[in-house]
């Protein structure tokens, strides 16, 4: 085992898969100065700009150049630099990379990945602090991943990396920093294979990214009142673990859903449905979620913490579903 952050085993990730594959590159804006966090630091020194590729400032041109390169047969990784960003790009991503594959019946495929900085970070408002996973979730074609620790980071991209398919792998600009242990040697995380965070058996809690922490540390204070919280970490929303959540919650007979995103149409309601539709008989309290409201984010602080699921909500909504308040 080795410690890494968040950031530090992205890069190694990509590093790692473009040693291994030399068809793997990497584009995007202010890459060659090493990314506007700091993720690709030090790659063009090893590479060259050749496969540390700057782009102009069109999120269209680079996701429509990355497109038509992997259906030509390499595997590029595309910055997006904020997922705000790239909506600029949503035609070239859902039109085309998404559905590639079925529309040539198998001739050809898009194995791309889209590095997408998602979340609230540093007042960074309306424009940049947005988390988009559910809109990705729900297009066919696409493979979503939302890794929450240095381990899974790497892990998820490894295997992105080398998947056939576009994968929207999103990472948490509030999470570049956290450090955790990382498995030596060849690490590879699957798809739709969610991670047991800590054993329950009072209530499951469901979440992934940065959200898992603050549902882990919910899980701590109601552990020292005698409430045993199942927290299972999605890792992927698609494909998503059902198996392992449905599972966990015929087991503990509540869930609740947490997420940063907007709950309106969110992820999280995927997941309440379906355990609604399998083991609604077998609950012992009603399914509920917790998302932000259906509101921007705004630059002030006071404001964007209003908007914020915390540990405390987290806590409190536990409390209510197990009949401790």
């Amino acid at each position: 085992m080795a410690t890494a952050s968040y950031m530090e085993a992205g890069r190694d990730a990509l590093a790692e898969e473009m040693r291994r594959d030399p068809l793997v590159w990497a584009v995007g804006e202010d890459l060659g100065r090493g990314g506007v966090f700091g993720q690709y630091k030090g790659l063009v020194e090893e590479f060259g700009p050749e496969r540390i590729s700057d782009a102009p400032i069109s999120e269209a041109a680079i996701m429509g150049a990355a497109v038509g390169a992997a259906m030509m047969g390499t595997r590029p990784v595309v910055e997006m630099r904020f997922s705000d960003f790239a909506l600029c790009a949503m035609d070239e991503l859902i039109n085309q990379a998404a559905k590639a594959r079925f529309m040539f019946g198998g001739q050809t495929r898009v194995p791309l990945v889209v590095r997408e900085p998602i979340g609230m970070w540093r007042s960074s408002a309306a424009q940049h602090s947005q988390s988009l996973e559910g809109w990705y979730a729900h297009v066919p074609g696409l493979v979503v991943a939302c890794p929450s620790t240095p381990a899974d980071t790497k892990g998820l991209l490894k295997t992105a990396i080398r998947s056939d398919d576009p994968v929207v792998f999103m990472e948490h600009k509030n999470l570049w920093a956290l450090t955790g242990e990382v498995p030596d040697g060849e690490h590879l995380v699957p798809f739709g294979e969610a991670r047991i965070v800590r054993p329950g058996t009072d209530l499951t809690i469901v979440s992934w990214s940065a959200q898992v922490h603050v549902a882990a540390e919910a899980a701590v204070t109601l552990a020292a009142e005698g409430i045993s919280v199942e927290l299972i970490d999605l890792r992927t929303l698609w494909p998503w673990d059902r198996d392992r959540v449905l599972g966990s919650v015929e087991k503990t007979g509540r869930l609740l859903v947490t997420h940063e995103a907007v709950s309106v149409a969110g992820f999280g309601a995927e997941i309440a449905a379906t355990v609604a539709e399998r083991l609604g008989r077998h609950l012992k309290a009603p399914v509920r979620r917790l998302g932000a409201p259906r509101t921007l984010i705004a630059y002030a602080p006071p404001l964007e913490n209003a908007v914020r699921i915390t540990a405390t909500a987290t806590a409190d909504a536990v409390r209510s579903m197990v009949g401790r308040r």
